[in-house]
C-alpha cells in the first residue's frame, strides 16, 4: 500500500528507474522531450543531466515555542515528556511536575516542520498539568532542582538520568528477523 516497502527500502533489491513514458502512464501526463524521455537502457547509462547538476545545501530548522517560567512543586517528582512520549495515560494517577522537554540540540539534528510542532503541542494539551520547557535535559534538572525524575525509554533519551520506564510496544515480539515479513508473520499472531 502506498509503496511504503519500496520507499523504506525493505522490498526487493531491484533498482527502480522511472522514464518519461512510465511517469506519463502512471501520472496521466503527456510530457515529451524531457531528459527522461528515453528508453530504460539509455536512461540507466546516462550521465547526470545539466538540469540536475545545480544543487543547494538543504538547511532545515525547527521553530521552537517560547518557554515560560515553570511552576515547579519541589516536593513532587518530575515526569518528562518529549516528542516521542506524549502518552496522557503514562503515570497519570501520580502527582508530579509534568514537563514537555523540547531540546534544541535534538531538533537541530532531527528538525520537524511547523505543522509537526503544532501537532505535538496539541497532543501535549491532553496531558493534565503539562508545562513546556525549551532547553537541554541537564539544564532542566539544574533549573528545577528535582532529583526524582521519570521518563520513557527511547534511543534519543540515552542522556537522561533518573528512572526509565519501558516504552510501549505494539507487539511483544523479540529477536532478529532478516526481513520485514519474517517479523510481521510473528506480529500477526498477536492481532485479535
Amino acid at each position: 500500500a502506498l509503496s511504503w516497502q519500496w520507499v523504506a527500502g525493505s522490498n526487493a533489491s531491484k533498482k527502480y528507474i522511472a522514464n518519461q513514458a512510465n511517469i506519463n502512464r502512471y501520472c496521466s501526463t503527456k510530457q515529451r522531450g524531457t531528459f527522461m524521455d528515453v528508453s530504460y537502457d539509455i536512461l540507466s547509462s546516462m550521465t547526470v543531466p545539466t538540469e540536475l547538476r545545480e544543487h543547494t545545501a538543504l538547511e532545515l530548522t525547527t521553530d521552537l515555542p517560547k518557554t515560560e517560567p515553570l511552576g515547579i512543586n519541589p516536593n513532587l517528582p518530575l515526569h518528562i515528556y518529549n516528542y516521542y512520549n506524549l502518552d496522557p495515560e503514562w503515570r497519570a494517577a501520580e502527582q508530579s511536575n509534568r514537563v514537555l522537554l523540547l531540546e534544541p540540540t535534538l531538533f537541530q539534528a532531527y528538525p520537524i516542520s511547523s505543522n509537526a510542532m503544532r501537532f505535538m503541542l496539541a497532543l501535549a494539551e491532553n496531558i493534565n498539568g503539562i508545562q513546556i520547557y525549551v532547553g537541554e535535559f541537564d539544564q532542566l534538572i539544574k533549573d528545577t532542582g528535582i532529583k526524582t525524575v521519570y521518563y520513557k525509554e527511547h534511543p534519543l533519551n540515552n542522556h537522561y538520568t533518573g528512572t526509565e520506564d519501558a516504552r510501549d510496544w505494539m507487539f511483544p515480539v523479540k529477536g532478529y528477523f532478516p526481513s520485514f515479513f519474517g517479523f510481521w508473520k510473528r506480529c500477526k499472531q498477536h492481532l485479535p
